[in-house]
């Protein structure tokens, strides 16, 4: 399943990194793109959204349109 998502708290390659290792701590077979600019993440994976979703929000940033449960 492909998935991209808004991170609008994205504002680095550092950023980058901690939600790149966040996701792949939950689920380590996704291939995962960040893109710093746009402020997206794109997630090729088997995981739910709902999972991809709490492990950004895990490492600290937003979700646009998500509320962390």
């Amino acid at each position: 399943m492909a998935l991209k998502l808004n991170v609008p708290s994205i504002v680095c390659d550092g950023c980058a990194q901690t939600i790149t290792e966040s996701i792949n701590t939950m689920e380590p077979d996704a291939q995962i793109n960040v893109d710093v600019k746009a402020k997206t993440v794109t997630v090729e994976s088997e995981a739910s959204e709902e999972t991809i979703k709490q492990a950004i929000v895990a490492a600290g940033h937003t979700v646009e349109g998500y509320q962390a449960g």
